[in-house]
């Protein structure tokens, strides 16, 4: 009994340190006067609300009356998201959770198959609660193994049978990595050959265009159906969209109200992504260039700083996201990270540093609008200063 309640104080005070360093950090993000990755969801809500006031005319008439349950705002967004990447049609969901249970239970009711071939560290599997289970009588079926999507040769040899193959473009915790053009094909090429419908999880698409070498519309024109954020990439609000054919987005329009999808109003988030469309989706190539700049200074600024172990992953980013693995525990990291925004007003590193095993931290790094400014020199010298901050390792 008490070996029991001393683990759980343990547990008590670790968790209050971890939320402490979390508020830290948010603190940091806010207060820092250079950051290498601020992202719009964490300002404050009147600056939210004064960037949305600021562009809401280039993108809608504001006389136009507001939306209910769907129309007007949020159907010109759905236009506008299908014309973008090529499909019948689209709709839009409160989140993307719900999006792709939708879809892929259409899918499971056309093939008569409920199984969903998808890879171990896909969203479903690692993030979402076994939602596709638990809610939605939905089977996966994982195929891939390690931090790369499934090749076309496992889509072939997987031993169960599946009516539908999701791929998450790019796979988040792999490290936002993307297969190349040919070898997506060829995944693709392999799943029809099992007579299976493919669906994208896209809910990064939109920054995935220059490492392909190719529009949206050829590459969402590879799969049956299509989900994308409409904040992850775009600095939205919120929401998602399902694309794809228009009998698809019909029924799945049918699930959406059945799923508690239909918000009377969603205006201010419509809106949003319609300017997150207009003023961020051009800006992706150019923040997935500097990543590439960003992450060979990091490399070579642990390299120059002594640290014996540290990657950088994709060494080569294949988009503007990407990931930090140093050879320190998560807190020892963190902790580094925070110290030097609140003395510097410098913040290198704003995400939080998670286990990547043992004795390994690793982070996300991802070059928005204000990472532009960050020179190579420069992040060099903020490697530098976090790497002083660090004791020496073990």
């Amino acid at each position: 009994m008490i070996h029991g309640m001393t683990d759980t104080a343990e547990q008590d005070t670790g968790q209050r340190t971890r939320e402490r360093l979390r508020e830290r950090r948010a603190a940091a993000q806010r207060q820092s006067r250079r950051a290498l990755s601020r992202a719009g969801w964490g300002s404050p809500i009147r600056d939210r609300l004064a960037h949305l006031m600021d562009a809401a005319e280039e993108v809608y008439d504001l006389d136009e009356p507001a939306d209910v349950y769907g129309n007007r705002i949020v159907a010109a967004l759905e236009e506008r998201i299908a014309a973008l990447l090529g499909t019948e049609a689209a709709a839009f969901f409160p989140t993307g959770t719900m999006a792709q249970q939708v879809a892929l239970r259409c899918w499971a009711a056309r093939t008569g198959d409920t199984a969903v071939a998808l890879h171990p560290l896909s969203h479903p599997e690692v993030h979402e609660r076994h939602a596709f289970s638990q809610v939605s009588g939905l089977r996966p079926v994982r195929v891939g193994e390690g931090r790369r999507l499934p090749t076309a040769a496992e889509i072939r040899e997987a031993e169960e049978p599946f009516g539908a193959l999701m791929l998450e473009l790019p796979l988040r915790d792999a490290g936002f990595v993307l297969p190349t053009w040919e070898e997506l094909t060829e995944v693709v090429e392999a799943a029809r050959e099992r007579d299976a419908v493919v669906h994208f999880d896209g809910a990064r698409l939109w920054e995935c265009t220059e490492h392909f070498g190719h529009p949206l519309q050829d590459i969402a024109g590879l799969a049956d159906s299509v989900y994308v954020s409409l904040y992850k990439s775009l600095d939205g609000f919120g929401g998602a969209a399902l694309a794809g054919p228009g009998t698809l987005v019909e029924e799945a329009k049918t699930w959406r109200h059945r799923y508690g999808g239909m918000v009377f109003q969603q205006f201010p988030t419509a809106l949003s992504a319609l300017i997150g469309l207009e003023r961020e989706l051009p800006r992706l190539p150019e923040y997935v260039r500097h990543a590439r700049v960003v992450a060979a200074a990091l490399r070579e600024g642990f390299a120059a700083a002594g640290v014996p172990w540290a990657r950088v992953h994709p060494e080569v980013p294949h988009t503007h996201e990407f990931q930090v693995w140093l050879p320190y525990a998560p807190g020892v990291a963190a902790e580094a990270a925070v110290r030097q925004g609140e003395e510097t007003s410098v913040l290198l590193f704003a995400d939080a540093w998670d286990e990547g095993g043992p004795g390994l931290a690793c982070t996300e790094v991802a070059v928005r609008s204000s990472g532009l400014e960050w020179t190579a020199d420069d992040v060099r010298a903020a490697v530098r200063d976090f790497v002083d901050r660090l004791p020496d390792p073990a």
